[in-house]
C-alpha cells in the first residue's frame, strides 16, 4: 500500500482499486490529477498482481483476498479524518461492490470505471466446464488471459508502457478465473445489498473487455438515493487512459465536489 499526499489541506481521500492483470504503476497520471486537485490518494497492488509475490502472479486462493486488502486500504484512508471515496476500475469496481455488500463501510462516494460485471472474453463452453474440475485438482494451473493493451485503450503510450512492463500479468490461474466468475455472480445477484452510498458509474461506449449492458442493468437495480450513470461513446475499456481522459477525470471530479458540497466540506461560492 502507498499513500500520495497533496500539498495543501486535503478535501478528501481517494482509494483507488486497479483492475485485473495490472498494478498501481499504471495509475501515475490519475494519482497526480487527484493530488493536484487537493486529494490524498491511497492505493496498493492487489494480491497476485504488481509488486506482490511473483510466485503467485495471476493467482488467488479466494476472492476474499481482494476485499480484505481493500479493507486495509480504507482503514488507512480513515486516518486522514476527511471524507473517503472509492474509485475502482473494471475488476477493481467488482472488488469494491463485494466489499460494500459485505462490510457496509462509512464512505462518502463510489466511482466505478467500466465495472467488470460480465466478461466479454471467456473460455469456450467445453473448456469452461473443464475449469470446474481443474479448480479442484490443479487450481494454480495458468492459461493466457487473452487480453491485450490494444483491446483496453486507444492510447499508444500505454501500449508502449505495457509492452515493457514486467509486472503486467499475462497468465491467470484456473482458481483466479473461477473466483472472478463466482464474485460476478454474487455481486450482480445482490445490488440491493449495496449500502446507500452515492455512486458514479462510468462505462466505456466501445468496451472490448467487459459487457457494458450489464453495467447499465446493474445500475438500474441499485437502490440508492443518489446515482449517476455516464456512458462515454467511442471510448475503450480504460476510460482514464483514453485520449479523452481529462474530460473523464473532470466528470469524476465534479461528482466528488458535489458530494463534498452536500456534506458541507466545500462551501458554495
Amino acid at each position: 500500500m502507498w499513500k500520495w499526499e497533496c500539498e495543501e489541506k486535503p478535501k478528501g481521500v481517494i482509494v483507488i482499486v486497479h483492475g485485473a492483470l495490472e498494478h498501481h504503476g499504471r495509475y501515475g497520471w490519475l494519482i497526480e490529477m487527484w493530488r493536484q486537485n487537493g486529494f490524498h490518494v491511497v492505493m496498493g497492488d492487489l494480491p497476485g498482481q504488481g509488486m506482490t509475490s511473483r510466485a503467485k502472479r495471476g493467482h488467488i486462493s479466494s476472492f476474499k483476498e481482494y476485499t480484505n486488502e481493500l479493507s486495509d486500504w480504507v482503514q488507512a484512508a480513515y486516518q486522514f479524518n476527511v471524507p473517503v471515496f472509492l474509485l475502482g476500475h473494471s475488476m477493481g469496481a467488482l472488488v469494491i461492490t463485494r466489499y460494500l455488500q459485505e462490510e457496509k463501510p462509512e464512505i462518502a462516494g463510489v466511482i466505478m470505471s467500466s465495472p467488470l460485471f460480465k466478461m466479454k472474453h471467456v473460455p469456450p463452453k467445453h473448456l469452461n466446464v473443464l475449469t470446474h474440475g481443474l479448480n479442484s485438482m490443479t487450481p494454480s494451473l495458468k492459461f493466457d488471459s487473452g487480453i491485450t493493451s490494444e483491446m483496453a485503450t486507444r492510447n499508444e503510450e500505454i501500449w508502449a508502457f505495457d509492452a515493457e512492463d514486467s509486472l503486467f500479468v499475462r497468465k491467470v490461474s484456473v482458481r483466479w478465473y473461477r473466483e472472478i466468475v463466482q464474485a460476478i455472480k454474487i455481486a450482480t445477484a445482490g445490488p440491493g445489498e449495496v449500502p446507500d452510498i452515492p455512486h458514479l458509474i462510468m462505462q466505456a461506449g466501445e468496451d472490448r473487455i467487459t459487457d457494458g449492458s450489464t453495467a447499465r442493468s446493474f445500475a438500474k437495480k441499485l437502490e440508492l438515493s443518489e446515482l449517476q450513470y455516464k456512458e462515454w461513446p467511442g471510448l475503450y475499456h480504460e476510460i482514464f487512459n483514453e485520449p479523452e481522459r481529462e474530460d473523464v477525470f473532470q466528470y469524476a471530479l465534479d461528482f466528488v465536489h458535489n458530494r463534498l458540497r452536500s456534506l458541507g466540506f466545500i462551501m458554495e461560492k
